[in-house]
């Protein structure tokens, strides 16, 4: 079989992805990675320039073209050649910076991460074979990611944006097991012709990135199963599958090594226990929480280059809040919202709204409030005028997420998690206010992180819309904590 770069780490993961892409490849679950192909794609063209002036090889769909035209460069003195494509008996990979260093050339594979993973090793080590098979001196191989600690201070710095780490010994010693591997991987594809060939599930499913196709080959396990014990790692759970244990019923009877609240799920589902109320602890948490009460939920975006003053690759930026304010239980909230200009930085706006909103020192509520108070506290240091007033906010934070942390509420409809997404819909089953679904474009944190980034790219009227469905999600957000207190409050009297 023909192997590029991708789908040589492809195999190395796990072989049988090729032969599913080749065969089956209408079992794969969307995987939703479109904004990570974005990121890439920004951060590569960034990269471009790091050493200087270079020159691109176009894409084309005929690769002898893009060969052809490596070639030609190469013979003309060009420095630094992005995209540098090269072929050697059916292999063929492209390389982001190919730099000429003296006599010779150094690999830079660049990634829009800010660490090194193993997966990179592989990809730098097939594009080292291949030149070296193309007669290439290769002096040096290197991984250019993204500089976590690097802060924006004015235009770009590439030097310090990104971090140059020599890969070139570990690439160089991964080179005497390259022909095995791509034996290994072509064998396993081309041997298995048109039938399925068998492959039991494990790590490498999910590990170094989830399969698209892990729901298909393991569409055997019952449900529920190991699989879906909370907060049990995935090294773990393979290594109780692999030993026989499987399902719920396996767990009882084998009795692993888990934590109290892992057999409370697992008993509960298997038995269908009733729901399980402590009104005391859940009484005891109400009663931290005093009127007025304000509600209080944000939506962030990142990202991997940082478009503004003070932020990190990344670093989660604040674009958008909204506020339920109840001045006594049970009365019916007050509304406030705040969602940040397109195409601009809306933090220090944010914060003087955020300021107006909430007064000092009253009672704010968040559900998992290790978030707010993260994205209150960066506010802070970012605009000492308004540092007091953000900081007695960020103080005056209590956690609707405890009682179900705590598992003071526990249902066999919770699954063990004490996430929202788990919380609401056991708690709320019926309720049309809070149907996320019936909600315009919008319905989850990560689709309004991207709508928001990707504002500045549409027409004023599709940006009305966009907006108005932001607004709605966010709204449903604090809403919903408003549903779920006055539940809680309920069950505890």
């Amino acid at each position: 079989m023909n192997l590029s770069k991708s789908k040589y780490c492809r195999g190395i993961q796990c072989p049988k992805m090729l032969w599913m892409d080749k065969h089956m490849p209408e079992k794969a679950a969307d995987m939703g990675k479109e904004e990570i192909f974005k990121t890439g794609d920004e951060v590569g063209d960034l990269a471009m320039g790091y050493f200087g002036s270079f020159v691109e090889v176009p894409y084309a769909d005929n690769k002898s073209e893009m060969i052809a035209k490596t070639a030609e460069l190469i013979d003309s003195g060009v420095e630094n050649i992005c995209e540098a494509s090269f072929g050697y008996k059916g292999l063929f990979c492209s390389v982001d910076i190919l730099h000429r260093n003296g006599d010779g050339w150094d690999i830079v594979e660049v990634k829009s991460s800010t660490k090194l993973h193993d997966i990179y090793l592989h990809d730098m080590a097939f594009q080292c074979y291949v030149l070296i098979k193309n007669g290439l001196n290769i002096k040096g191989v290197y991984n250019l990611h993204l500089n976590s600690e690097y802060v924006r201070n004015g235009e770009l710095d590439l030097k310090k944006l990104f971090t140059l780490e020599d890969c070139t010994e570990t690439v160089f010693d991964m080179q005497c097991d390259l022909p095995g591997n791509i034996e290994a991987i072509s064998g396993y594809v081309d041997g298995a012709g048109d039938t399925e060939p068998y492959k039991d599930i494990s790590v490498s499913c999910e590990d170094p990135y989830e399969c698209a196709y892990k729901g298909w080959c393991g569409r055997h396990l019952p449900s529920p199963s190991i699989f879906d014990v909370y907060r049990v790692s995935t090294k773990k759970k393979y290594e109780f599958y692999d030993s026989g244990i499987v399902s719920f019923e396996d767990i009882i009877e084998k009795r692993p090594k888990l934590n109290k609240n892992q057999y409370r799920q697992i008993e509960t589902a298997y038995y269908h226990l009733p729901d399980e109320v402590d009104k005391e602890n859940i009484r005891a948490c109400i009663s931290e929480y005093t009127y007025p009460l304000y509600h209080l939920d944000f939506e962030t975006t990142q990202f991997a280059v940082p478009p503004y003053e003070g932020m990190k690759p990344f670093q989660q930026m604040p674009f958008q809040y909204s506020l339920h304010v109840q001045q006594y239980a049970g009365a019916e909230p007050e509304h406030y919202e705040f969602l940040g200009k397109e195409g601009t930085d809306p933090r220090r706006a944010l914060a003087e709204q955020l300021c107006a909103d909430i007064p000092d020192n009253v009672c704010v509520l968040a559900y998992n409030m290790a978030f707010e108070k993260g994205r209150i506290k960066e506010l802070a240091e970012m605009f000492p005028d308004l540092s007091a007033h953000l900081m007695s906010i960020h103080d005056n934070i209590v956690d609707l997420m405890v009682p179900f942390q705590k598992q003071y509420y526990y249902s066999e409809k919770l699954c063990g998690s004490y996430s929202i997404k788990y919380v609401l819909p056991a708690f709320c089953p019926d309720d049309p206010e809070l149907d996320y679904h019936a909600l315009e474009g919008i319905h989850k944190g990560d689709e309004a992180s991207a709508a928001f980034a990707d504002l500045p790219n549409h027409t004023p009227d599709e940006i009305a819309v966009i907006r108005k469905n932001l607004l709605a999600y966010c709204r449903l957000d604090t809403l919903a904590m408003v549903k779920i207190l006055d539940k809680l409050r309920a069950i505890a009297e």
